[in-house]
């Protein structure tokens, strides 16, 4: 289990207004049993790669779910979670969004069952308050209690995760379009199933949106899978509201995002306030493999391409999502080719020609062939 440090850590300023999301990726190895465990945050789950059964129990009961890669599971508040890996061969990974409720930034985990690892939670009581709470001696208290487990990941016999993922299958349903009950709205989707919004021979790019789904309603976040032929990238983009965090969940890349950066001056000139201060725009760039996590801030216009020889697939989680939009700034739907021809001119202090002919050579739509290799194209010594 990986939980990520605080965005703000990395940039008070620049992650402030996400600084109550966190992000973990988990793992648990074949044949696996993950302790009861219950959270003061909620959270949605999205599984990279494996197949699982998770069961949510609450006042109302329980209810299990199995789930395979493309699931995407919102676990609410409170409510006691556990699950199984019960794939022969390949691990489970889950890339979790967590939001805590109580510490901004900051959650716990409690374990209701155990004793020593994972320790309980009980153990904190005294033993005369737990043997009237539970009507039984200290002898039988110490017996469930008192015992030194292996960890909150344990091993089970393959009856054992027969036994558990029996359950109630989830991934059949469809949460989008509304029409059923509170339950049934809560239960797992798998995104892979869903219409891609873009789709060519250099990606696929299928969306979650806020607008469509409650699940993702009540916590304001839209979710989408990219997955981005070798040797291809997206066209350069800005969320006109989103804060993007975006998890690799396979394949290599690279990434691009230009970041403002305002020189200060001399004076009264460092009064004049954000908008007359004059803008240098820094390149962020980065690798990107499996497991890295890049966050785009609203506005920033950034671009990932896959490497040569791998697809880059990523699940990214948009906060504040509601209508937000995805503003292209190249191809077919590049907004820039809609500047009437006197403001190109002066935008661009170019003819309007010119300008033209810069915004409309690409004409592909979202996805489209990468840039050269620094090898390529170049004539032999």
């Amino acid at each position: 289990m990986r939980v990520l440090p605080k965005f703000t850590e990395r940039s008070k300023k620049l992650f402030k207004g996400i600084e109550n999301n966190r992000v973990e990726i988990f793992e648990a190895d074949p044949h696996t049993f993950v302790a009861p465990v219950h959270c003061d945050a909620e959270y949605l789950l999205f599984v990279a790669n494996g197949r699982g059964t998770v069961t949510l129990v609450s006042p109302e009961g329980r209810e299990s779910f199995n789930v395979e890669r493309g699931h995407i599971m919102r676990i609410p508040t409170g409510e006691t979670v556990y699950m199984i890996n019960r794939d022969n061969d390949e691990k489970l990974i889950l890339v979790k969004l967590i939001r805590p409720v109580s510490t901004p930034g900051h959650f716990e985990s409690f374990f209701p069952a155990g004793g020593e690892n994972p320790e309980t939670f009980f153990k904190a009581f005294r033993t005369e308050t737990l043997e009237a709470i539970f009507k039984i001696s200290r002898d039988r208290l110490e017996k469930v209690l008192g015992r030194q487990g292996d960890g909150f990941i344990k091993r089970a016999s393959r009856e054992q995760i027969r036994a558990l993922s029996q359950q109630q299958e989830g991934g059949g349903r469809w949460p989008f379009g509304g029409g059923g009950s509170k339950r049934e709205e809560a239960a797992p989707f798998n995104i892979y199933k869903k219409r891609p919004r873009h789709h060519n021979q250099f990606g696929k790019l299928i969306e979650a949106k806020v607008e469509e789904c409650e699940q993702l309603r009540e916590l304001d976040v839209s979710i989408s899978f990219a997955n981005i032929s070798q040797g291809a990238m997206h066209v350069p983009y800005y969320n006109s509201k989103s804060t993007k965090i975006s998890v690799v969940v396979g394949g290599k890349g690279n990434f691009e995002m230009a970041c403002p950066h305002r020189a200060g001056h001399r004076g009264g000139e460092r009064e004049r306030g954000e908008h007359g201060s004059p803008v240098h725009y820094t390149r962020i760039t980065g690798e990107l493999r499996s497991g890295t996590v890049f966050v785009v801030p609203a506005g920033h216009p950034f671009v990932a391409m896959a490497s040569k020889n791998d697809n880059l697939e990523v699940i990214c989680f948009e906060l504040n999502a509601e209508n937000n939009q995805k503003v292209a700034l190249a191809g077919k739907n590049n907004i820039l080719r809609h500047f009437e021809r006197e403001a190109k001119e002066l935008s661009f202090s170019a003819p309007a020609e010119e300008v033209d002919t810069f915004l409309e050579s690409n004409d592909e739509e979202f996805f489209f062939r990468g840039p050269r290799q620094p090898h390529e194209g170049r004539a032999a010594a």
